[in-house]
Parts: structure tokens; sequence; C-alpha cells
């Protein structure tokens, strides 16, 4: 029998080479998405707001013969720390409501809590200090960058407030600003993005966060912007967003206490 080469099956094309990969890939894939971390935004802003006026109010009722002055109210730092504190509360519970209602998942496993054990935990502690002395020796280098005077410094004008602000700040906020940073909006940026621009983003708007404080200076943001690197990266890795909340802690620990060290308990700011 005769066959033609038209009868002879063809040999298929090989396939096309992958697309080289546009992002570095990540397994992050949370329940929520970016939706869910606007309306925190949303609620976040809007309970600060809201607390602060009601701060106000108190504060004007206890002392009906002070002119309301919103400058000095703002800088009153036994008035807006409890106020902070309150819409912090509020910020969270909001957290724990809406992945109750619309996914019906608890805060902590959501955001991967993943609590670790000591040894990790006194290590995490650790890193903090050591990333609080470098940045320490950062803003040396570019102190003539930084202004003299800070609206942060106004909180420290009595050792009450110093006090109160020092509490607040290595119990309170590390808590809160890592379940929103590293637990609600990097997974909600890392699955669209990946993990490279996630953390570019969420380190970027950790360091806005604070920009008030710091009169939008370049250098102490960008220091800032380093150390919301790091704290998304370890974020990254070790899945854990407790990990970073001690890491937090450990930093924000280290730098109050070399502040109280050196101004002798907050009785000399002037040395700081």
């Amino acid at each position: 029998m005769d066959f033609n080469d038209s009868t002879l099956p063809q040999e298929l094309p090989p396939p096309p080479p992958p697309l080289p990969e546009t992002r570095i890939r990540t397994d992050e894939n949370p329940v929520f998405d970016l939706v869910d971390v606007l309306l925190v935004v949303f609620v976040a802003v809007g309970s600060l707001l809201f607390c602060s006026f009601v701060a106000a109010g108190i504060f004007l009722a206890f002392y009906p013969s002070r002119s309301l002055d919103t400058k000095a109210l703002a800088s009153n730092a036994l008035l807006i720390i409890p106020a902070q504190v309150a819409a912090y509360i509020l910020t969270v519970g909001f957290m724990v409501f809406i992945l109750w209602t619309r996914y019906r998942t608890a805060l902590l496993p959501a955001v991967r809590w993943n609590m670790p054990d000591s040894k990790i935990a006194w290590q995490a502690l650790a890193g903090g200090a050591g990333m609080a002395i470098v940045s320490q020796l950062l803003s040396a280098a570019l102190e003539r960058w930084i202004p003299k005077s800070l609206p942060i410094d106004q909180f420290f004008r009595t050792p009450a407030s110093a006090y109160m602000l020092s509490a607040f700040g290595i119990l309170v906020a590390p808590l809160v600003e890592e379940l929103f940073f590293r637990g609600f909006l990097y997974p909600a940026l890392a699955r669209p993005l990946g993990m490279a621009p996630a953390t570019a983003i969420t380190a970027a708007g950790f360091a806005l966060l604070h920009a008030g404080q710091l009169a939008h200076a370049w250098a102490p943001l960008l220091i800032l912007f380093g150390v919301g690197t790091v704290l998304t990266v370890v974020r990254a890795r070790t899945k854990s967003v407790a990990v970073c909340v001690v890491i937090h802690m450990g930093y924000n620990f280290t730098l109050f206490t070399t502040l109280f060290i050196a101004t002798q308990g907050f009785h000399h700011m002037e040395r700081a």
C-alpha cells in the first residue's frame, strides 16, 4: 500500500516557553480582601475623630474656663492618648466584627497570628532592640535633615505624659498597628501584587501613619520605612503576626528606655 506524506500524522509544534515571572510568588490567601481593608481604614479614621471629639468635650466640661484651642488640645497627651486607645479598641472590634459576620472566622487565625515559642519570642525581642539601636544610629547620621523640634515632642512636656506615651507605645500601638499592617494590609496586597510590591506599599503606609508626629520630615520617615520593611519581610517569611508584634514591642521599648535613661526619668527632656 502506498502512503503519501499528507496522510502521515503531523508532529505537533513544541509549546511556547512560559512567560517570565513578573512578581515574586506568595502563598498569601486571606479570606478578606482590599475592600475589607478599606473599611477598616474608614472605621479607624472615623473612630479616631469621634473619640477625639468626645475627649475634647469631656475636657471642656470639666474645665469650662479653658478656651477651645484645638492645637493645644491636640498636643495634650493626657487627652489624646486615651482617645487613641479608645479608637484602637473600636478598630480592633470592627476587625473582629467584619471577619465574623462576613466570613465566620475569628480574628487571630484570619491574620495568621501564629504565636511563637519562647525561644523565637526572645529572639524577636532582641531583634527589635537591635533594630532600635540601628535606627538611632541612622538618626544621628541624618540629624541635619531632622527638625530640631517635632510634633511628638509635645507629648513629653511632663513626666506623666511621657510615661503614658511610653505605655501606649510599648503595649498598645505595636499590637494594633501590626494587626492592621502585617495582619490585614500586607496579605490583602500580596495576593494580587506579590511579595515585593506589597512589602513596599505596607512599609510606606506604616511610615506615613507617623508622618504627622515627625513633621513630615523625609529622614525619620525613611528610617520608619526601613523598619516597616523589616517587619513586613518578617511577616512574609514567618507567617506570624505575633512575631512582628514582639519585634515592634522590643523596638519601642528600647527607644523609650534609652530616652528615659538619657533624661533621668523624663525629667530633663532638654537632654534628649
